[in-house]
């Protein structure tokens, strides 16, 4: 996961950020608009990580947005987060004490996120090049024939410069899962279990350097994003660097309008003005305060569903029989 150090000398706090630079964007791009109400009400989403933090770093606020809008969410985390800490920062105690706080900071950002349930995967961090992509893919089919997933956002498995072997891992997953989901042959034994195929349709895909083709409006749910990244404790950087700054200058006797007067306008202030600078960035570039980068994959571009030429001539031409 990049992270970029920021005031070293005086804390050991870092700025995350993954939004594409305006350098880096095609003249495609097509700008999701906050929706008033719920037009996606009865559909589902599955927001999957490979750590406690790549949602509340890369898509916390997409993901917040389409559940306001209808979506029932869930969240889905792939490893244990075991060696997940920054050197010095992470929770102190045993790799056991980690665990459990990137565990109880996950459910938490499940919380403020607003999805209805999360699911622990529990690979060891770091380690999922080694793990059988056949089994990830098989797990993941499962949870999105159970949830009956419509929609997916996670890590570009097309990205670029991904130096992760969990992210990477993960996405190839998730990309083959999607499909796989949707073919009754593949674990039929699913079916057995009173499950369903059930192919996910459209894909938000994050990344180091994505190819970017949807940029999504998250002004409206900045406030979100901001605790999903502050909920993570655990890992040390980004959720509590703002207090962290704060008490170290408290100890020169020197202070930083910014930070506020407590730890939590500390925290929050910080992530809105360094973590989120990018998203400022991009957003500014369409008129909003806040957005998002994805590549976008939708219905019936990978063959998922049925292509939607198909489903606008029927539409249009079906008669009763």
């Amino acid at each position: 996961m990049l992270r970029r150090t920021f005031c070293q000398t005086i804390t050991m706090a870092t700025v995350v950020s993954r939004e594409a630079s305006a350098q880096n964007q095609p003249s495609n791009v097509y700008f999701e608009r906050s929706q008033p109400g719920e037009p996606h009400r009865g559909k589902v989403l599955l927001a999957v990580q490979a750590h406690s933090d790549d949602i509340p770093l890369s898509a916390a606020g997409t993901v917040a947005k389409l559940i306001e809008e209808g979506y029932t969410g869930y969240l889905v985390r792939g490893t244990n987060d075991d060696m997940g800490d920054a050197p010095g920062l992470g929770t102190p105690g045993s790799i056991g004490d980690h665990v459990l706080g990137n565990q109880r900071d996950n459910a938490e950002v499940a919380r403020i996120l607003g999805c209805k349930d999360h699911f622990d995967l529990n690979y060891n961090n770091h380690r999922m090049g080694d793990v059988s992509l056949n089994e990830v893919i098989g797990r993941l089919i499962f949870l999105i024939r159970l949830v009956k997933a419509d929609t997916v956002v996670s890590w570009d498995p097309w990205a670029h410069d991904e130096e992760n072997p969990d992210h990477y891992t993960t996405a190839r997953a998730v990309e083959a899962a999607c499909w796989m989901a949707g073919r009754p042959h593949d674990f039929a034994e699913h079916l057995k279990a009173g499950l369903q195929p059930k192919a996910v349709g459209d894909k938000y895909y994050f990344a180091r350097r994505p190819e970017i083709t949807r940029v999504v409006d998250i002004s409206k749910q900045i406030d979100k994003r901001v605790d999903a990244i502050r909920a993570n404790v655990a890992k040390g950087p980004g959720g509590h660097s703002g207090s962290r700054l704060r008490a170290e200058l408290a100890k020169r006797n020197q202070k930083l309008p910014l930070l506020g007067d407590d730890d939590v306008t500390a925290d929050r202030n910080y992530i809105k003005e360094f973590s989120l600078r990018r998203s400022r960035e991009l957003g500014k570039q369409y008129g909003v305060e806040y957005a998002e980068a994805f590549h976008y994959i939708p219905a019936g571009t990978a063959g998922a569903d049925l292509d939607p030429s198909i489903q606008k001539y029927i539409q249009e031409h079906v008669i009763p029989k």
